[in-house]
């Protein structure tokens, strides 16, 4: 295909350059007026190659279906077509469960057809977190995957406007509408109104780390900032033969936008599958199967693969040449079996926020290779600093830690707001700075290293857990008087967290307990952020003003100090 000449820049990587220097010095942000994630990644390309292929999926039965660019946008078209017919337009907010199939995505490709936003929701959620979220954004349309539609059922009619399910599959009931039913004899061409770059594309919710969790807005033009970071994970390499794949939830944070859809935007086949869990085997198979070249997944993944005995020996993983992690840090022994296990990958790292996209990663197309400690330095386009948390003044001394900050202003790829929340969006732009409230610093060779959080937040297989959402869960429920909540090291989750109770009186300390209040959680929050550790307290150690003040409990156990 030919690009267009408004989107040459992010062809960077066909220029013959030689060093980041290089690249850096020619590079600049063009970003159309108009501009729409539907049209750049999937009608663009079925005009032009029609029968590429855009995604291969693979069903727990054994399945295997292919979807061009072509039957992928005529879904999506019909799709869009109902919506509309049903007065879903410009504006309103579509909620969708990430689930990887293909009615998932064709679901986000109709909304950024309709000028609508998408609002990704894991099936993770429970009824509370899933509540919260949906009279939050003022869901109009929920597209629900069968793993998430109990949940929704329960909350439903505390959702005024929802008035519109549909189903991904044939398990929907009384008002709910199925997918396939909804298009069927409906017209495949469809079309909508402009978009601007910088018109709302979709919602991100964080995971809540200090208050409710916020929907983070990001526009259009934002995949147009994901590039260059993707491109670096990809070593550079966009041409045929290249084979993407991501094992987390298309609706998981940033997986779409930094993953998949910038793949599509380069015509690379995606690789989805259908499994409930995790399967490190399946991957495996996966790899062999559709010759995957590039694969993301979290560390904690990794690890699950590490306990399957001799993968090279049974499948042929030569096709890949490049493994991603993310979320948290990756030890030794996971960097050194992955250089053992796929003999043709790179090892790399990357680093993203809900509020900034895919911003710093590991670069060995320009002799940036993995170092063991860091995630990497940042992608071409974005102008990263560390700020002294008190005086906001630039910190340039190697290994001197501050606060990770991203200029704003011209950077596509940095969010627009927080829904509704115009204070909460002025403490995080400051002075031309977006800041992301992750402590960092770099070396002498610009590499950066995670340090900390400033707000406590729990990173756990490479899930974003926020000590403060779970104890407010804990806390309805009779038995507990008093929480507090933090991560501890585990072996293979990273962290995991962990809950310090003080009972109410009439209640006995036991494992039945523990069952009982790891299981009032999960039912309100997603299924991931429970306590895994529960250990019973006499008291819980506060500030003056009553807050739990956490590093006392990390002290406890030999995290920190006091």
């Amino acid at each position: 295909m030919t690009v267009p000449a408004e989107l040459e820049n992010y062809y960077f990587h066909q220029q013959g350059f030689e060093s980041l220097d290089e690249i850096d010095e020619w590079f600049s942000w063009e970003v159309p007026d108009t501009f729409n994630i539907a049209e750049y990644t999937c009608e663009r390309w079925a005009r032009a190659e029609p029968d590429r292929v855009a995604l291969s999926l693979d069903r727990l039965d054994g399945e295997r279906s292919e979807y061009t660019y072509e039957e992928l946008n005529r879904l999506a078209n019909k799709l869009a077509t109902y919506l509309s017919e049903q007065g879903v337009g410009a504006g309103d907010h579509v909620a969708i469960n990430g689930t990887q199939c293909v009615e998932s995505l064709a679901g986000n490709l109709a909304a950024f057809k309709l000028g609508a936003v998408s609002v990704p929701l894991t099936v993770l959620l429970g009824s509370d977190g899933l509540r919260y979220r949906l009279r939050d954004c003022d869901a109009t349309v929920f597209l629900a995957d069968e793993a998430a539609i109990d949940a929704l059922r329960t909350v439903r009619d505390d959702v005024d406007s929802l008035e519109l399910t549909v189903t991904y599959d044939d398990f929907d009931r009384g008002e709910e509408v199925n997918f396939h039913d909804a298009i069927d004899g409906v017209s495949g061409a469809f079309e909508g109104p402009t978009t601007d770059a910088d018109d709302e594309a979709f919602i991100i919710y964080t995971s809540g780390t200090t208050g409710k969790p916020k929907g983070v807005v990001h526009a259009h033009r934002h995949l147009l900032g994901e590039l260059p970071q993707f491109l670096s994970l990809q070593c550079h390499r966009t041409g045929e033969g290249q084979v993407l794949r991501t094992v987390s939830e298309w609706s998981w944070i940033m997986s779409l936008p930094g993953v998949v859809l910038p793949a599509m935007f380069y015509g690379i086949p995606v690789v989805g599958y259908a499994g409930k869990e995790f399967d490190p085997e399946r991957e495996f198979e996966l790899i062999e199967h559709y010759e995957v070249t590039h694969l993301n997944l979290p560390p904690t993944a990794v690890r699950m693969m590490m306990q399957v005995d001799d993968p090279a020996e049974t499948y042929d993983l030569t096709s890949l040449q490049s493994l991603t992690t993310g979320g948290e840090a990756a030890d030794e022994r996971i960097i050194e079996w992955v250089t053992d296990t796929f003999e043709n990958a790179a090892f790399l790292e990357g680093y993203g926020t809900s509020e900034i996209g895919g911003l710093v990663c590991d670069d060995p197309a320009v002799g940036f290779d993995h170092r063991l400690g860091y995630f990497g330095i940042p992608s071409v386009g974005h102008e990263v600093a560390i700020l002294d948390p008190e005086t906001r003044e630039r910190i340039d001394e190697p290994h001197e830690i501050g606060e990770l900050a991203v200029r704003y202003g011209d950077d596509p790829m940095l969010f627009l707001h927080y829904h509704e929340l115009p204070e909460k969006t002025a403490e995080t732009i400051r002075d031309g700075w977006l800041l992301s409230d992750d402590l960092v610093s770099m070396d002498e060779d610009g590499y950066f290293r995670f340090h900390s959080r400033s707000d406590d937040i729990i990173i756990s297989s490479g899930y974003r857990i926020a000590p403060k959402e779970i104890e407010e869960a804990m806390l309805t429920h009779p038995a507990v008087q008093h929480v507090g909540v933090v991560g501890v090291p585990h072996d293979t989750r990273g962290e995991i967290p962990k809950a310090f109770v003080v009972l109410a009186d009439g209640y006995d300390a036991g494992a039945e307990l523990k069952e009982q209040l790891q299981t009032h959680v999960k039912d309100r929050l997603a299924k991931y952020e429970y306590p895994r550790e529960i250990e019973f307290t006499d008291e819980i150690p506060t500030t003056t003003t009553g807050k739990v003040r956490r590093q006392s409990l990390r002290a406890r156990e030999g995290i920190d100090e006091e």
